[in-house]
């Protein structure tokens, strides 16, 4: 069975400069980082890619960073995703109150500190981890269920072939191996 793979960031700003610096701050994370410039770029992105965590720009010409936020949360696909958003704009109450209520778990005002930001990253990358190899060892729990069901079916049958159950749940089980070390 595959590996989890590597958590995703998502970064998006209307300013290169302060994407590079993102990049930066989070190059030794054990995340890739994504960028893209604007609201409409960041929907499209997120057809088409997973990611464990946004980081969003509140205050953007054109989509706001607020709107594109209520955008992500309207999509099924995509209203799970975490969402920090960063802004330089003044830390009143108010705009941190409009990025919580678009959907934010966390709301930073610049100037960010580095580490801050980059163990805010870590632990939404590491729940994503966590939530992604859940999932994997879910399937693998079905699978296995799915293997004995046939299995019991199958020997309570008229003409039971033991040699095909047999190979049937070897196959599961093997599938299923690294889930099961992992386990003990």
């Amino acid at each position: 069975m595959r590996s989890v793979p590597t958590p995703r960031v998502l970064a998006v700003d209307d300013r290169r400069e302060n994407l590079v610096a993102l990049e930066a701050i989070l190059a030794d994370t054990p995340v890739e980082v994504d960028t893209v410039i604007g609201g409409e770029e960041a929907l499209k992105r997120l057809l088409t890619h997973d990611y464990a965590l946004i980081v969003l720009d509140a205050h953007m010409p054109g989509m706001s960073g607020y709107e594109t936020a209520e955008h992500i949360k309207e999509r099924e696909k995509t209203r799970h995703i975490p969402i920090l958003f960063l802004t330089a704009a003044d830390s009143d109450s108010g705009s941190a109150l409009r990025g919580y209520r678009a959907g934010a778990v966390d709301y930073m005002v610049k100037p960010l500190s580095p580490w801050v930001l980059r163990s805010k990253v870590e632990v939404f990358a590491d729940l994503w981890t966590v939530q992604a190899e859940l999932a994997r060892q879910a399937q693998h729990c079905r699978m296995l269920l799915s293997a004995v069901g046939d299995a019991v079916q199958a020997l309570e049958g008229p003409a039971a072939d033991v040699d095909r159950v047999a190979t049937g749940l070897r196959e599961a089980l093997e599938g299923a191996s690294p889930t099961l070390r992992a386990a003990r």
